[in-house]
């Protein structure tokens, strides 16, 4: 099985939303649509769900045309939107049956998720005091609690391709830990995942993969550590029990940021690092912490998008 996105265009108007999106998934895994606010990521997603239409360009499952509505797909929109004056169990039920899931299946399952996720008691009434309480409805439950409502009906039928748009957004650590370990037990299961989130943390604890888009435009594509590798370790931090900085600005260091905790540089190479060591060395400077990396994704999607919006909003 595989998928394939090939050069995707959406316009509105004469506005181009998305301008020639392309991408394969060819085994399990997931895979990463990172952008800023209106980048086109949402945009993507509806347009594989097939909840958009589009303009150019072509969707392919296994190398064929693809067709949402035949294929397990479980999807967790950003937008949360369950029906807020209906009892949980019945809407679980209903998206079940929308999923050609039966009725025997659909309640084991969601007895199983509703364990898992902590959300029982406002699915199963207990019974308090000889009375009974009731189920709760969706209004009536935090938006934590209804987000893990929500990935409980992307779940249901088992998808083999699970879309998730922002799926760890306004959980505490707590419960994001208890969505990531969710997504890893899928990802055993050799699902497909595409993903979309703001928190680049979760794209490097999941993604090889990744898309960058800034308003429509790839403008970074490809393996998340190969991309990591081509930029080198040219991202340091230093600290020192002495004033440095005239060092720093011997050696053409590039200071980031000053923090309590030492000075974040950017480097030309390994060797100009390596040089302004050994003089901290030699002239017995006491070197507290000495550190030489890749740049995370956080950095390089700063660097990627952020100079482009500036000049743009100047």
């Amino acid at each position: 099985m595989s998928l394939e996105v090939r050069n995707l265009v959406k316009k509105y108007g004469e506005k181009v939303v998305l301008n020639h999106l392309s991408f394969e998934m060819k085994e399990p895994g997931v895979y990463a649509l990172l952008g800023t606010n209106g980048a086109g990521k949402t945009t993507s997603l509806r347009i594989i769900l097939g909840m958009l239409s589009y303009d150019e360009g072509e969707v392919l499952w296994d190398g064929k045309p693809f067709q949402p509505l035949s294929e397990n797909i479980g999807y967790l929109a950003e937008e949360r939107g369950l029906y807020p004056k209906y009892s949980i169990m019945d809407q679980l039920l209903y998206f079940a049956k929308l999923k050609n899931v039966s009725k025997s299946d659909a309640q084991k399952r969601i007895k199983y998720w509703a364990e898992r996720l902590e959300v029982e008691e406002y699915i199963y009434p207990s019974a308090v005091k000889g009375k009974k309480s009731k189920v709760k409805n969706a209004d009536q439950l935090s938006k934590g609690n209804q987000q893990k409502i929500q990935l409980m009906a992307a779940l249901i039928s088992d998808p083999k391709l699970l879309v998730l748009d922002e799926p760890l957004s306004g959980l505490d650590p707590v419960n994001s830990d208890l969505f990531s370990s969710i997504i890893r037990e899928e990802l055993e299961k050799e699902k497909y995942l595409i993903m979309s989130s703001h928190q680049m943390s979760t794209i490097e604890q999941f993604c090889s993969d990744i898309t960058i888009l800034n308003r429509g435009e790839t403008v970074l594509q490809g393996d998340l550590n190969q991309i990591k590798k081509e930029y080198g370790r040219v991202n340091m931090m230093m600290k020192c029990d002495q004033d440095i900085k005239p060092y720093l600005e011997q050696y053409e260091m590039k200071i980031l940021n000053e923090t309590p905790d030492g000075y974040q540089l950017k480097v030309s190479s390994q060797e100009q690092a390596a040089a302004l060591l050994a003089r901290l060395i030699e002239d017995n400077i006491t070197v507290v912490r000495y550190e030489l990396r890749e740049p995370s994704l956080h950095e390089i999607f700063v660097e990627k998008v952020g100079g482009a919006n500036d000049e743009e909003r100047a």
